[in-house]
C-alpha cells in the first residue's frame, strides 16, 4: 500500500512573516541605486519584530554618518539573524558591498497605510530618519512554493504570497532614493523589482514527496 506524503513539512522555521521589497537601479543593466526591503517578523529563534534594510548607496561599503546605509529595527539581534543569514543571499543584496557596512539603528514607530490592492506604504521611523516604501499599480496576488535548490540560501523551501507593483518609491525624510524599478528574473519568469510578499515562511530542508 502506498502512503502519500504527510502534508506537515518536516523542517525547522527559521522565520516566517512579510518581506517585501523596492530594488531601484537607473538601467535596467545598470547596477543597483537603491534598495530597501522591509520584514515584519511573527516568528523567528529571536522572537518578533520589524524593521526596514535601507541602502541608499548600494556600491559604497560606509554606513552613517557617511553614507545613509542602515537598518532600523525594533528587535537589532532579529535585524542582524535576517541580514546575515538571508537578506546577504538575496541577489541584489549579495553583489552590495554598502551592505556590510550598515548602521543599526532602534524604531521608534512603525506603521503601514493604504491597501494592498492599490496603493501600500510601509513607514519605519527612528530618532533622525523616517523611510516611507511606497508600491503603486499592484496586480493579482500570486502563491510561490520554492523549492531549496532554485532559493537563494540553497538550505531552505520558502511559501510566500506576492504582488508586484508597476510603480514604487523609497523616501528618506522625504527625499527619494535615486532610480526606479526595473524587471528580474524569479522563479523562471520576469517580474517587477518592486513587490509585496505576505506570509513569507523559510523552512530548513526540502519537503518529502515533493514535484521537482
Amino acid at each position: 500500500m502506498t502512503h502519500a506524503p504527510s502534508p506537515i513539512h518536516p523542517g525547522r522555521v527559521d522565520w516566517t512573516g512579510d518581506n517585501p521589497g523596492i530594488y531601484l537601479k537607473d538601467t535596467q543593466d545598470g547596477p543597483w541605486t537603491g534598495l530597501a526591503t522591509f520584514f515584519r517578523i511573527v516568528y523567528s529563534p529571536y522572537g518578533m519584530g520589524s524593521g526596514v534594510l535601507l541602502l541608499d548607496q548600494p556600491n559604497v561599503a560606509q554606513g552613517l554618518p557617511a553614507v545613509q546605509n542602515f537598518c532600523i529595527s525594533d528587535n537589532e539581534t532579529l535585524a542582524r539573524f535576517l541580514v546575515d543569514q538571508f537578506f546577504s543571499k538575496f541577489a541584489s543584496f549579495k553583489v552590495s558591498s554598502g551592505l556590510g557596512a550598515i548602521s543599526y539603528l532602534l524604531a521608534t514607530e512603525i506603521s503601514r497605510a493604504g491597501d494592498t490592492r492599490s496603493r501600500y506604504q510601509e513607514i519605519v521611523k527612528s530618532n533622525d530618519f523616517e523611510v516611507v516604501m511606497t508600491w503603486e499599480g499592484l496586480g493579482a496576488p500570486y502563491a510561490v512554493d520554492m523549492p531549496v535548490e532554485a532559493g537563494p540560501t540553497k538550505e531552505h523551501q520558502m511559501y510566500s504570497l506576492f504582488l508586484d507593483a508597476e510603480d514604487a518609491h523609497v523616501t528618506v525624510n522625504g527625499r527619494r532614493l535615486n532610480g526606479k524599478i526595473v524587471q528580474r528574473d524569479f522563479a523562471g519568469t520576469r517580474k517587477s523589482t518592486a513587490f509585496l510578499a505576505f506570509s513569507e515562511t523559510w523552512m530548513q530542508g526540502q519537503a518529502p514527496g515533493r514535484a521537482l
